[in-house]
């Protein structure tokens, strides 16, 4: 596949760019794999692309029931940060920012990763002292950190209202490696990179069943046939319990909707993300120039990809408080995503009590922004069936051991 640069940009832009190849194949399924990867967004893409890239295990199909990158993987607010309390989340989430620095060269697809930094907002000295704890925690695990007063939040984000409001800012922890990235860019790059590395992308082909002989995966069942393989790893978010299901694993997972919405698009005027915990909202603005907003999931169980307008309403509200300046600010756009939440509010990345069957699940609202270091460090378990370093204290086993991971508070927005 021919590589990205000034000089085929310069080439095709004499055709209009109407003579760039494919970025992928769309094949017909083989009767056969080494691994199927169920699930075709972020995590599961970059999972197919380091199997073949770090591993050298080519004979894999990446299924998805409907287009690449058409579930959480496009319809997320993009931030990207690592700045979590709990050393096994932090060090899995900052190995995942480490990648992300490096990403669109790996790739040589622009991912359009932008560090410019995350603040967490703190309004109370309960918040404080959380976030102050937060901050020497994230020190000591070598990920940068800041805590600023009232007055640096202002400097930092000179639009944002930090008193005479419902809930004053006193201060913030400010990431500045942090940022945001294009989700379908992400999609699309690890897509093209799998690809070209001999990797099967299979749209519109949906998992019906999973086949089992003893205790041992056998084959996937789909609305195009029958594909055996040796190992199949699960990582459809929101629908990985119901596909676990059907290799006899009940999961311990609940599925939410979760909401975002987008405005009308205005001129630069906010060049960070802010984020607040006890609000329950978080704002950016995009390369195209609208307010991405953000807030918490709902309450209720669902698998619809759309949630209550009471979450909306309360949101912009919120934001509203903290940013004045955009109170006459019309949406744009909204939409939901299905966001799949563990007990502790970690994510499961796991072998199975069936072998040859893995699960990539359980990252709630944080999934985008762990995609590469997700996708490395699954595929590592998948191909040594033993975890990484860094995936062990997620795995299954947890809620049996009672050894948890409790990010339910601590991950900086509250689940």
């Amino acid at each position: 596949m021919a590589r990205f640069s000034v000089v085929s940009l310069a080439k095709n832009a004499f055709s209009h760019h109407e003579n760039w190849e494919r970025q992928w194949r769309s094949p017909e399924p083989k009767p056969h794999y080494d691994v199927v990867i169920v699930g075709g967004g972020g995590h599961g893409l970059a999972t197919a692309y380091y199997l073949a890239k770090e591993h050298g295990i080519t004979n894999v199909a990446v299924i998805e029931k409907g287009w690449i990158g058409g579930g959480n993987t496009g319809r997320n607010t993009t931030i990207v940060r690592s700045n979590y309390l709990w050393d096994e989340s932090a060090l899995l989430y900052e190995h995942s920012l480490k990648l992300w620095e490096g990403l669109s060269q790996d790739l040589n697809y622009n991912v359009m990763f932008s560090q410019r930094g995350v603040m967490n907002l703190g309004h109370t000295l309960g918040d404080m002292r959380d976030l102050q704890r937060r901050a020497h925690a994230n020190r000591l695990n070598g990920i940068d950190c800041e805590l600023l007063d009232a007055k640096g939040v202002k400097d930092f984000c000179p639009i944002i209202k930090t008193d005479n409001i419902r809930y004053p800012i006193l201060g913030a922890t400010l990431q500045r490696r942090a940022g945001t990235a294009r989700h379908d860019a992400v999609a699309w790059g690890y897509a093209r990179g799998a690809d070209e590395r001999g990797v099967d992308i299979i749209q519109n082909c949906e998992v019906t069943g999973i086949r089992r002989k003893g205790g041992k995966v056998e084959a996937i069942e789909t609305t195009r046939g029958v594909i055996r393989c040796n190992k199949v790893g699960l990582v459809a978010a929101g629908h990985s319990s119901v596909l676990a299901a059907m290799a006899g694993i009940r999961m311990p997972v609940e599925s939410h909707p979760l909401q975002a919405l987008v405005s009308e698009p205005v001129k630069p005027i906010m060049d960070t993300v802010v984020m607040s915990n006890t609000i329950h909202a978080y704002c950016s603005q995009s390369d195209k120039g609208e307010l991405v907003i953000g807030a918490g999931i709902d309450a209720h169980i669902s698998y619809a990809q759309r949630g209550g307008f009471h979450i909306v309403e309360g949101t912009l509200q919120a934001i509203c408080e903290i940013f004045p300046i955009f109170s006459r600010m019309r949406m744009m756009r909204q939409w939901g995503g299905i966001v799949d939440v563990c007990p502790d509010a970690s994510p499961i990345l796991s072998k199975t009590p069936v072998e040859g069957l893995y699960v990539n699940c359980g990252w709630g609202t944080g999934g985008f922004k762990a995609t590469p270091g997700s996708g490395h460090v699954f595929a590592h378990t998948i191909a040594r069936d033993e975890p990484h370093e860094l995936n062990a204290p997620f795995a299954l086993d947890r809620f049996s051991s009672g050894q948890l991971v409790d990010e339910h508070g601590a991950a900086g927005v509250a689940h």
